[in-house]
């Protein structure tokens, strides 16, 4: 079973997700239009390094960061995680695109989001947590997004 393309549900870093390499994977689950981009999660600072580069004024704040997502001077928003149950299947992918597991613009259904995803994955902790914190960073200056 190849394990890159498929469309999981899982308890996130932060709430519990949609987790895929394929943003069309997300996009028909959630009903979206594919105009939207989503955020990137990462195993680790060198896997970020790879997709994005990291403005010097902010290393240390995205090196520090929990549950906090940085929108980069090229437009793409990643979050790196660490020291989470999450990472044992981000550790196996490396990165994956991530959006809440729920219908566009609704709340939460857990019978939604297993009937949609490919995978269902299990946690000791299901927790529908708060969204991560969004930063927009520039070269200079960061801005507070949510």
């Amino acid at each position: 079973m190849n394990m890159q393309n498929k469309l999981y549900v899982t308890q996130t870093d932060t709430t519990i997700g949609f987790i895929s390499k394929e943003a069309e994977k997300i996009d028909r689950a959630k009903r979206r239009k594919p105009n939207k981009h989503y955020i990137c999660v990462v195993n680790s600072l060198r896997m970020l390094k790879s997709f994005s580069r990291v403005p010097n004024g902010h290393k240390n704040r995205v090196r520090r960061a929990k549950k906090t997502t940085f929108i980069m001077p090229n437009g793409r928003s990643f979050r790196v995680v660490k020291e989470s149950e999450h990472n044992l299947l981000l550790d196996r992918l490396g990165w994956a695109y991530s959006s809440s597991a729920n219908l566009s613009g609704s709340e939460y259904d857990e019978g939604y989001a297993k009937e949609n995803a490919e995978v269902i994955i299990s946690s000791t902790q299901k927790r529908k947590g708060k969204a991560s914190t969004i930063y927009k960073l520039s070269q200079t200056k960061m801005r507070l997004i949510r």
